[in-house]
């Protein structure tokens, strides 16, 4: 952590993290790099979290990051300038690449994506509980340079963190009224996994991509399967 805010604050002269809970040292080596450091209780909306984000500072732009994602000097570059320019007729996006275990994926499921994430304050807002993403009417424009997302320190992390999120959809969509069989979460998964593998070319990464793949089906039956017995349980209450 200690590294991507020493990259940010060459990007910003405001760091803000929004803290939720931790445990570890996230809050001390925040104030020791001159972030300044926000209490905000999570309750399972992450959309939530970043609206809160915009009301705690009066700076006119607006750049998101997650505790686990860097910028490079490049995209850092770039950042500066749109800022330094004042101009707020677009909204600016970036390349994502994710790694685990070291491995930077170029296909499948984990292939790189745009997140756009650098606003005007004023002219974006989050929607989504669990897969948040922002609402602004501006222009489109991706910048040059490269965001690194280091999703995972372990499998069981992963693991922990699949079953949070699977459960926080589940109920979401149960919310929503959307119903399922079993049958049914077997073909999401199925077909997601074959989709990752042999149309996003996921074996193209090798073995990584390949597991990758049993990942993506495991954690969209684990979606379909929690649904199914939400309403199962509601059908017999």
């Amino acid at each position: 952590m200690k590294m991507r805010l020493k990259m940010q604050k060459n990007a910003t002269d405001d760091v803000l993290v929004i803290d939720s809970g931790s445990t570890d040292s996230t809050i001390n080596l925040a104030l020791k790099e001159g972030a300044r450091t926000v209490f905000h209780e999570l309750n399972d909306d992450f959309a939530a979290q970043r609206n809160f984000a915009l009301t705690q500072t009066d700076s006119e732009w607006i750049m998101y990051l997650d505790a686990d994602e860097r910028l490079d000097k490049i995209l850092c570059e770039y950042i500066t300038s749109i800022v330094q320019s004042n101009n707020k007729a677009r909204q600016y996006g970036m390349e994502r690449y994710m790694l685990f275990n070291g491995y930077e994926f170029h296909h499948g499921i984990f292939s790189p994506d745009c997140v756009y994430r650098l606003f005007p304050r004023d002219k974006v807002h989050w929607v989504g509980k669990v897969h948040e993403h922002p609402e602004c009417n501006l222009p489109k424009e991706i910048l040059k340079g490269k965001m690194q997302h280091y999703t995972y320190k372990s499998w069981h992390q992963w693991l922990m963190k699949a079953d949070y999120y699977t459960t926080i959809w589940a109920e979401e969509r149960y919310q929503q009224g959307k119903r399922v069989s079993l049958g049914t979460a077997f073909l999401h998964a199925s077909l997601g996994a074959l989709r990752a593998l042999l149309i996003k070319r996921a074996f193209l990464d090798g073995w990584m991509g390949i597991i990758s793949c049993g990942q993506h089906g495991f954690y969209t039956m684990l979606k379909y399967v929690k649904l199914y017995e939400l309403q199962k349980k509601n059908e017999k209450d």
